[in-house]
């Protein structure tokens, strides 16, 4: 049971609970305007400093870090199982990561006899409100103990009041289902199931859009199309792997190869002089073919048409010129025949010469081709290991593509198998769903009588696990409120008994906006009776007129009225101040 909430701050107003009904009550001060509310009276903020001390995360429009709250340090007293005094738990919104434990009950028993206060980080308060104020085992239950606390103490700014199967707005129902499961006794990790199969529905959905996208599709793919191309990568894999069995390293592969190139330079080189002395000789052969005596015949017959007569002095001069030239023609002659034997001659022994070298040459590559150099064998290795973890990416890639195309119809069978196997264990659970749907019943008759006809429905599909609240209604606020005061009582005692929950529940003052006083009266004579029995406690924040029009029906809240008394004043608040 909660004890007591208080505060560093002197100004702040300490909450002293009490076993059973507590009626934390917000009233209009005798000074009061037209203009003045109890909004600000602190009444929902009780709820929030509960939630806080009780592992809330912070966030930053929380109520803890506000201009003139964030340096308060609160305190709540409270009991703890299995513990003969109350703990005390400290925590402010200067360090919100930080609980303060009096005494340190995240230790194991086994550290001491005597446990010291101590500072824990958030997470292993929020452990230890799940280990012992849950009871759960462990992490395999897949449930959270803050969820848990949100269904018995709704947050109206969280959407606490919307839906009596859902504690905050923005709740999957899968993680509602799941915690709700585990409350009422069912098995949570079939629920958490459906949760896993939603999940994986959505991610296959989001991936069958994406594998529309070329750019997508390069990742993925399509089964069929990397089957194909898996088989040409094996391909090249089984070919570069006989190349590297049947490599053979050649000693002195490069000095080998070296003089194979330069073997192969002066083969060239020999081809290159052959190009140019094959067309000098061809020229060298034209001109000793126009080689010719000239003809000086045509000079007599000339000046014999003049009536010219040569003398015999003009005539040998004709001839020793004539002899001068047939001498010039015959040197050319001679010294073509001497160039083109030279050239012939060069041009054979390059021949030969070419022919031993491409003798060695040849030898050399046979030599060469028969194996390889120490680098080329690695660097085969390396193009077989590139190729082989091309091929293991495709291999990945076709693995994915099978389970994108296949996961439907394997999330559907998954589902139909959950969908039995939940049937099965609410069957072979009958107990607990009956004696849940007979609390549910036995309270919301009190408050209607026996014509609601309500009930719990707790129905797995094939989508999700449903439980559901039903009382007949008109659609009013008023009833839909009171269906969620009958179920969060039901899970509340529920849990309970079976050592799953602890043994307080709270409820903010707008639960009650819109019910009819005649139900109040008696939701609140229900919640003083069922605590008792139940050794539990119920706290609920009400404006002073909702609960005067409840005394008009035949309710007495004084013996359940707490302190301290909440005014509309500035300094009549919760906190004593306006902030």
């Amino acid at each position: 049971m909660l004890r007591r909430l208080g505060s560093g701050d002197q100004r702040f107003k300490t909450v002293e609970f009490g076993p059973g009904l507590n009626l934390l009550v917000a009233e209009r001060d005798d000074i009061s305007t037209d203009t003045d509310s109890r909004n600000g009276s602190g009444k929902s903020s009780v709820i929030e400093l509960l939630h806080f001390l009780l592992g809330a995360r912070n966030e930053n429009k929380a109520l803890w870090v506000r201009e003139g709250l964030r340096e308060c340090t609160f305190d709540l007293s409270l009991d703890w199982p299995e513990r003969a005094s109350p703990l005390r738990v400290s925590r402010s919104g200067v360090q919100p990561g930080k609980v303060r434990l009096e005494p340190d009950i995240t230790r194991s028993a086994s550290e001491g006899l005597f446990e010291p206060a101590a500072e824990v980080s958030l997470k292993d308060w929020q452990w230890a409100i799940e280990r012992d104020l849950y009871r759960v085992p462990g992490e395999a239950a897949q449930v959270s103990g803050r969820a848990m606390l949100s269904f018995a103490m709704r947050r109206v700014d969280r959407g606490g009041f919307l839906d009596p199967t859902k504690a905050v707005t923005q709740q999957s129902p899968h993680d509602a289902m799941v915690n709700l499961c585990y409350l009422f006794g069912l098995d949570s990790g079939l629920a958490a199931e459906y949760r896993n199969l939603s999940n994986q529905e959505a991610t296959r959905k989001k991936l069958v859009e994406a594998a529309k996208d070329p750019a997508w599709g390069k990742i993925v793919g399509r089964s069929a199309e990397l089957r194909g191309e898996i088989g040409a990568v094996e391909q090249r894999v089984h070919e570069l792997q006989a190349q590297i069995d049947e490599f053979r390293v050649v000693p002195e592969y490069e000095n080998i190869r070296r003089e194979a190139d330069e073997l192969d330079k002066q083969i060239r080189e020999l081809r290159a002089a052959d190009d140019i002395d094959r067309r000098n000789l061809q020229d060298m052969r034209q001109a000793a073919a126009d080689v010719n005596e000239p003809d000086d015949r045509y000079l007599e017959s000339a000046f014999n048409q003049l009536n010219v007569v040569l003398g015999p002095e003009v005539r040998r001069r004709f001839d020793e010129v004539r002899s001068f030239h047939r001498t010039v023609v015959l040197n050319r002659e001679r010294q073509l025949r001497d160039e083109i034997d030279r050239t012939e001659r060069a041009l054979e022994q390059r021949a030969r010469e070419r022919d031993r070298l491409g003798d060695r040459q040849a030898a050399l590559l046979r030599t060469l081709n028969s194996g390889g150099a120490l680098d080329a064998l690695t660097a085969l290795q390396y193009s077989l290991a590139r190729e082989q973890a091309h091929l293991e990416s495709l291999r990945h890639r076709f693995q994915a593509a099978q389970t994108l195309e296949a996961s439907r119809r394997e999330i559907e069978a998954k589902r139909l198998e959950l969908e039995d196997a939940m049937v099965t264990d609410i069957e072979e659970r009958d107990s607990v769903t009956d004696n849940a749907n007979a609390l549910f019943n036995q309270y919301a008759r009190r408050l209607y009588g026996d014509g609601g006809n309500p009930y719990l429905v707790f129905q797995p599909s094939r989508q999700r696990m449903k439980i559901e609240a039903h009382i007949e209604d008109d659609g009013s606020r008023g009833i839909h409120s009171m269906v969620i005061f009958c179920f969060d009582l039901t899970l509340a005692v529920t849990a309970h008994r079976a050592g799953r929950g602890p043994d307080f529940l709270v409820h903010d003052s707008h639960l009650y906006d819109g019910v009819d006083e005649r139900q109040v009266a008696r939701a609140l004579e229900l919640a003083a009776e069922v605590t008792e029995a139940e050794s539990m406690q119920y706290i609920v924040t009400m404006n002073s007129d909702d609960l005067n029009k409840a005394a008009t029906v035949g309710f007495d809240p004084d013996p359940y009225v707490i302190e301290p008394h909440l005014t509309d004043q500035p300094d009549g608040g919760l906190f004593g101040f306006r902030f």
